[in-house]
């Protein structure tokens, strides 16, 4: 199975903090993470791509990994 990592090349694991690295508005919500947000504790999922957590208002978000540096 690949590695998760994050935009700079590190490796993420289960229960990592991340920061966004720009601003991603969240569909179906008026919600917008704005760059450099905190997001704890994320969890891994099958792909690679993708990571998921909780931020701010929204729970059980799913973000892409593109747009995550490790905090």
């Amino acid at each position: 199975m690949d590695d998760t990592r994050d935009s700079n090349g590190a490796i993420l694991n289960d229960g990592d903090n991340v920061t966004v690295i720009k601003d991603l508005k969240v569909k179906g919500t008026s919600v917008t993470l704005k760059r450099g947000t905190l997001i704890k504790g994320i969890r891994l999922t099958g792909d690679p791509d993708l990571v998921e957590c909780r931020a701010e208002k929204v729970k059980d978000l799913v973000l892409r990994t593109e747009f995550l540096k490790k905090a």
